[in-house]
This record gives structure tokens, C-alpha cells and sequence, in this order.
């Protein structure tokens, strides 16, 4: 009895065993192909969920069924127009074919090796077939530099020289052909590997070149500074003397009123001295003696010496009465 427990037990075992060795789970990210004796065995396993295969001989091998990156290293290319660059692009794929993909490159390792190659290839060629400012622009829309004028300093600020460079755009077209080349060979060679998409990432020159390029920037850059400076210089000098001609006018406007004033203010005075002059004998007299007062108290002090004869008029209320 005891025996054939432990046989029962033993049975069950193997049987779990055999059940798990059969068995296999693959996620929404997964495919799968089985082997057999290193050998695939049928079509490619795409949907997730419980699979079975044959235990102890039968292999599963995943890949992943996601979108997948590669970044390419930065290469110098020469340009159609001789003009050495780096070029550093990127790129998107995937297993298409979990089956061609195994039999061409047997591990993702292998298939990016590959990939690499051929992308690289490809963005080479393409470069080489174009100019630099195709390369640069994406489109073929007109490009517009606007530079200071030097003419006159006395132009406005805003004044600019607008020149439209017809510099065609091919960046779009080259980035299209390069996927292009890469799906055909792709096809040809039955890789299992399906290109989704490919950018340029950066456009950069050689260590020599770009000092220089950055130098004659540098310099441009400069020589529109000094216009607007030169521009600025004379729109201040012109803003200056508006300012002084203006203030010499609100000067001068000012000082005819003044004298207009005074000279009312003196006609009314002499007027007033007139008419009180002009009354009787009695005011004449007062009036007189006031401004002799007046004189005496704003010429004589007690370090004036005056010398005159005794019938002088201004001495005339100084005398004794007779």
C-alpha cells in the first residue's frame, strides 16, 4: 500500500511537471516561435495569453512585439556642394515576422547589428546626393534676411533690407527616401524587420569647420550691431536737437510775453502818473514832494556827501521857510 502511494505520488509529479513543461503565457508586449530540436515549428505565436507546446523537446523563443529604437552614431559625411558634416539620425522599428526574423538574425542583438548597417548605408548615400542647405530646410519656402541699412543715419529705426534667398527644401524628401531604401532592402534580404520611421536628429560640422562658421557668425552678427548702433547714435543726436530747437522756442515765446507785460504794465504806470500829474496845482505839489521824499530816502544816507548850492531844487523842501 505504502508503495503504490508513493508511485501514485510520484505519477502526479510528473504529470504537474509535464503539464508546466507544456505549458507557456506571452503578455500584449510578446511573440513567441517554437522550436524543435533547433528547428521553428509552425507560425509564429502573436497573441497573448496560454499556449502549449510539446515538453522537454519543443523550445519557445520571444521577442518583442513593441516598437523598438535605434540611435545611430554620428557620422561625417561629405555633402554634394564638399561640405563636411556630422550626421546624427534615429529610428524607430520592429519585428514584423517573428519567423524570417529568427531564421536571418537569430537573436534582436544580431537584428540590430544588421539594421544598423543598413540604416547607416542608406542615410550615407542620401546625404552625399544633396546639398548642405536642402539638407538643413524642410521646405521650399522662400527665405527672408533682413539686414540694417548703412545709408543714412537719420532713417528710422525699423528700416530694414529684405533679401529672399530661393534655396529649395528637400529635408522632408531626403528623410522619406532614406526610409524608403531601407524598407526595399528590408524586403529584399527577408529580414523580418519592418522600419516605422526615421529623423535627423542633429546637423553639425567638423571641429575645423565649425570655428570658422562660428567666427564669420560672430563677425556678421557684429557688423549689424554697429549699424544699429550707428542708427541709434543719429536718431538720438536728431531727437536732441528737436528737443533744444523746441526749448529755444518756448523760451523765446516766453520772454515776448514777458516784455509784452512789462511794457503794458509800464504804459498803465505812466498813465497813472500822468493823470495824477495832470490834476490841481495842490495834487502837482504833493505829488512832487512825495517823489522828492522818495528820493531823498533812496540817494542820501548817512555816508553821502552832497556839495550844492542852496537855491538847487533838489533842495528845495530842505530849506528854511520864509
Amino acid at each position: 500500500m505504502r508503495t503504490g502511494r508513493i508511485l501514485l505520488l510520484l505519477l502526479l509529479v510528473l504529470l504537474v511537471a509535464f503539464v508546466i513543461a507544456s505549458i507557456f503565457i506571452l503578455n500584449e508586449t510578446q511573440q513567441a516561435i517554437i522550436t524543435q530540436f533547433g528547428k521553428p515549428v509552425g507560425q509564429p505565436v502573436t497573441q497573448a495569453g496560454i499556449h502549449f507546446k510539446i515538453p522537454f523537446i519543443q523550445k519557445v523563443l520571444v521577442f518583442d512585439k513593441r516598437i523598438l529604437e535605434w540611435d545611430g552614431n554620428p557620422q561625417e559625411i561629405p555633402t554634394k556642394d564638399n561640405k563636411f558634416i556630422y550626421i546624427d539620425t534615429f529610428a524607430r522599428w520592429r519585428i514584423s515576422d517573428a519567423l524570417a526574423f529568427y531564421k536571418s538574425n537569430r537573436s534582436e542583438m544580431v537584428g540590430y547589428s544588421r539594421l544598423d548597417d543598413l540604416l547607416d548605408g542608406a542615410v550615407r548615400d542620401e546625404i552625399a546626393n544633396h546639398t548642405l542647405p536642402e539638407i538643413v530646410r524642410s521646405s521650399d519656402r522662400p527665405m527672408i534676411i533682413q539686414e540694417v541699412e548703412s545709408a543714412d543715419l537719420s532713417s528710422e529705426l525699423d528700416s530694414t533690407q529684405v533679401e529672399e534667398l530661393d534655396i529649395p527644401g528637400a529635408r522632408a524628401d531626403i528623410v522619406e527616401a532614406i526610409v524608403k531604401s531601407v524598407r526595399k532592402k528590408l524586403a529584399d534580404l527577408n529580414l523580418g524587420i519592418e522600419v516605422v520611421d526615421l529623423q535627423i536628429k542633429r546637423i553639425d560640422y567638423n571641429a575645423e569647420v565649425q570655428k570658422k562658421v562660428f567666427d564669420r557668425m560672430i563677425s556678421g552678427q557684429r557688423r549689424i550691431a554697429e549699424k544699429y548702433r550707428a542708427i541709434g547714435q543719429g536718431e538720438k543726436e536728431r531727437i536732441l536737437g528737436k528737443q533744444a530747437q523746441k526749448k529755444k522756442e518756448i523760451l523765446s515765446e516766453a520772454y515776448r510775453k514777458a516784455q509784452e507785460i512789462r511794457g503794458k504794465a509800464d504804459a498803465e504806470a505812466v498813465k497813472i502818473y500822468g493823470d495824477a500829474y495832470n490834476r490841481s496845482s495842490d495834487s502837482r505839489d504833493f505829488y512832487k514832494f512825495l517823489r522828492t521824499l522818495e528820493t531823498y530816502k533812496t540817494s542820501i544816507d548817512s555816508s553821502t556827501t552832497l556839495i550844492l548850492s542852496t537855491d538847487n531844487e533838489f533842495l528845495q523842501y530842505l530849506g528854511t521857510t520864509k
